[in-house]
């Protein structure tokens, strides 16, 4: 696939987004984007979606047929790649039915050239394929779309960030994703991210300063901070600056009331964050602190530097200073090449000891180009799927113990939507992240609202608003 690195400049950007509004015929275009993985995919596809809004597109409805369909993948874990091919191929009818339709695929699974060859091979009637790094140019490759040009655009990197600072469509709401960092230098040998991501960069903070406070006064009060290691940011910049000292900065906008961020690496945690944790009332008592495994040995060999006993310290640090109250996350891998029954016995333990509020756990998933999917002792589907139940029988039991012990508890709840299930309640989060469903109508969403705590269910609390102030 051809690489155009050049430099997209803003008046390049204005000049096809007002091309393309241009041919749109009469009656606005409807527009979908599929968005699959993690956050920082998700608000891949705001940016998408401001690009396409600026158009003169608009999102298709339940149940509207879309002019345009986008799907932003992932290449993380195998199923959301089979969920593309799937979701892809289901669309052969209807691009033989209606030709007009454009089908764009972009995202981490394209940066990855077999992959990308191989899914345009599989469904030539794709019409536009490009990568993580060039998504700032998508006006462009719709425009020679659009003029004929079935489109293979995918760069190789994006040293210069370009477009990271292209606003977004964000939804109405109360929470507001902000980018820091791209990329990743860890290189586990399970993950694929390094490769498809790209090096570590920090943005400039000045720009991060800016974002937060455009979006915090467009009523955004919650802004998650996000990167592949947030910890890390600022490593390389001219300017001295680290993630600590950001969060500083950010808290002083007096319209943000609440900090959150993710991912956190383990090796990069400093005492310095842990104080701004501790100290700082707008940065959310919550922590997604991936360990990935128990056992010192199965940590060696997934390159992730740190030991189970170096974890369990920071944890230890985290509680003392931050309190026992910390939401606590992360993530686990069970089933890695070579893992003995014993040493996934190691992993029981360490959730049992540390107690997580919750835990995504997956079973080892080969990546193409990893180390990890070429070492031996590769583990069976049956003994990995065992694995994984027992897994999640144990932190399923750990969640419903913590929520049981927070009835009767007052939590302030930042409200962010209307219940999905209950049209005269809301729903919010604590300052440890939890989920709680109470009461309520819509002059109450953005507001921080004392509830006690009253009902506990596996994923989430019940309770009632209170008129009592902090």
């Amino acid at each position: 696939m051809p690489q155009i690195e050049e430099q997209y400049t803003a008046d390049r950007l204005a000049g096809d987004m007002a091309w393309v509004m241009s041919r749109l015929p009469e009656g606005k275009c409807k527009y979908k984007i599929e968005t699959y993985g993690c956050q920082m995919n998700a608000h891949d596809s705001e940016k998408l979606a401001f690009m396409l809004d600026s158009m003169g597109y608009i999102e298709a409805g339940n149940g509207e047929e879309p002019d345009l369909i986008i799907f932003n993948t992932c290449c993380v874990r195998e199923h959301a790649e089979l969920k593309v091919h799937g979701n892809v191929g289901a669309l052969r009818k209807r691009k033989e039915e209606d030709p007009n339709l454009v089908i764009a695929v972009c995202g981490c699974m394209m940066q990855q050239k077999s992959v990308a060859r191989d899914l345009v091979k599989k469904y030539p009637f794709i019409d536009i394929v490009f990568g993580t790094h060039n998504l700032h140019t998508f006006p462009a490759l719709l425009r020679r779309c659009l003029e004929g040009e079935p489109v293979r655009e995918v760069w190789e990197h994006n040293d210069a960030l370009a477009g990271s600072n292209l606003p977004a469509h964000r939804k109405d709401g109360v929470t507001a994703y902000v980018n820091i960092m791209y990329g990743c230098d860890n290189y586990c040998t399970y993950c694929i991210v390094p490769y498809v991501r790209g090096h570590e960069r920090s943005r400039p903070h000045a720009e991060i300063l800016e974002e937060v406070s455009r979006v915090a006064a467009q009523g955004y009060s919650e802004i998650m901070l996000l990167g592949q290691n947030v910890n890390s940011y600022g490593h390389g910049m001219a300017e001295e600056w680290d993630f600590a000292g950001l969060l500083e900065q950010i808290s002083r906008i007096e319209a943000v009331k609440r900090i959150r961020f993710m991912t956190s690496h383990p090796k990069d945690l400093s005492d310095r964050l842990i104080e701004v944790m501790a100290s700082n009332q707008k940065v959310c008592s919550q922590l997604h602190l991936p360990v990935q495994s128990g056992s010192s040995d199965i940590l060696r060999s997934m390159n992730r530097r740190y030991t189970r006993e170096d974890y369990q310290r920071l944890v230890d640090k985290l509680r003392g200073r931050v309190g026992e109250h910390i939401g606590l996350t992360t993530d686990i891998i069970v089933g890695f090449p070579g893992e003995t029954q014993e040493q996934f016995l190691e992993t029981l333990s360490l959730v049992q000891q540390v107690r997580y509020h919750a835990a995504y756990m997956f079973m080892y998933s080969p990546r193409q180009g990893t180390i990890a999917a070429q070492m031996p002792d590769q583990i069976p589907e049956t003994v990995k799927k065992e694995r994984l139940h027992q897994l999640i029988e144990l932190q399923n039991s750990i969640t419903g113990q913590i929520h049981q012990g927070l009835i009767g508890k007052v939590e302030p709840v930042l409200v962010e939507s209307r219940s999905k299930r209950d049209a005269h309640a809301v729903s919010g989060r604590t300052d440890s992240g939890r989920m709680v469903t109470f009461p309520g109508g819509d002059e109450l969403i953005g507001k921080m609202v004392p509830v006690k705590i009253t009902q506990a269910n596996p994923n989430t609390l019940g309770g009632e608003r209170i008129d009592d102030a902090f």
